[in-house]
Order: structure tokens, then sequence, then C-alpha cells
């Protein structure tokens, strides 16, 4: 068991599938940080691997409603606020990372294409340590943010991809009218 893990993510919106991801992370450590990246438009910045990621409609929900969220989901999975933190991540520039996560720790990530392949060397040239959790083509990849956005800006069912607190704070937070405002139908 490692002692501190880091899993990262946009989470622009959590969904089912990102949870698999946090709790396999959280499984093999005692503490878990959780990286928000892209946290604000200043820390965008484009990369061919995946040139969506940096685009204001696939970032509509702040830093602050993410995490947020992603308390409410590790409270909902009954994990204790004393075995994990959330912070911004800056993945886009490696030489900041100690700022923001302690640097022996282990970084978990999955891959699914070109983007995966590139956050693992961004993670390394960053000085991290990593473990795939697990590498599987793009056709399995399962849920995406961009899925649950889509579904929500065209009035479609969606809360049966997100976990149940999720689901509840987009409503509480009336997030559903944000993400109507701000996401592009594709």
């Amino acid at each position: 068991m490692d002692k501190t893990g880091v899993v990262i993510g946009r989470f622009q919106v959590f969904h089912n599938d990102h949870l698999k991801y946090v709790l396999a992370g959280k499984s093999l450590c005692d503490n878990l940080v959780i990286g928000v990246t892209n946290p604000d438009p200043t820390y965008f910045k484009d990369d061919s691997s995946d040139p969506h990621r940096s685009l204001v409609s696939s970032n509509p929900l702040t830093y602050f409603e993410r995490y947020v969220m992603l308390k409410s989901v590790m409270n909902e999975n009954g994990i204790s606020c004393m075995n994990f933190s959330i912070v911004p991540f800056p993945i886009n520039t490696p030489e900041t990372y100690a700022y923001y996560v302690p640097m022996d720790a282990v970084a978990y990530i999955t891959v699914y294409d070109n983007w995966g392949q590139r956050k693992l060397e961004l993670l390394r040239s960053g000085g991290l340590h990593t473990r795939v959790l697990w590498s599987k083509p793009a056709s399995e990849k399962g849920i995406t943010g961009s899925e649950v956005r889509r579904r929500i800006a065209s009035h479609e069912p969606w809360e049966h991809l997100v976990p149940e607190s999720i689901a509840t704070l987009i409503k509480e937070l009336n997030l559903e009218s944000k993400l109507r405002l701000r996401c592009t139908v594709l």
C-alpha cells in the first residue's frame, strides 16, 4: 500500500467512470490527493493530443464547483476527509507539480488514447512516480464528461451517468442551467 497517491482529472462533470478511477486509486494508498486539472482559464493550454480539453465549452464548471462535487462524492462513498485532499493541479506545467502535490506520491493514471500517453509523459517529466491503473483502447473508455454535458445541454436523461450525490448537487447548485448556457451541443 502506498502512503500517498494522486489521481488527476478535469472532472467536467464528475461521472461514474471517474468514480471507478478515483476509488481504484484510493484502494492503493492511505491518503489520496485528487488533482483538479484546468482549475481556471489561466491553466488552459492547447495540446495536440487532445485539442478539445482547453476549450471553454469543455471546461464550464469552476474549480470550486468541482471541489464541492468531489468532497460530496468521497463522503457518499464513506471515505473520511482525513484520507483525501483536493487540490488544483496544473497538468500542463510539470515544473510546478511540487507546489501542489507531495513528490513522493504515486500518480495513478488511466490510458485510453494519445492524451493518456501525454499525461504519463507530463507526470514523469514533472518528477512524479507513476502507475498505470489500466490501459484500454478509446473504444472502451465508457462515459465521458463531454457526453454528460451534451445530455444535460440537450435535456436528455443524464442522472444515471453520475453518482447520486453529483446529480443532487448539479440540481441544487442550478448547474443544469449553467451547463446549458456554456456548453455547445455536439
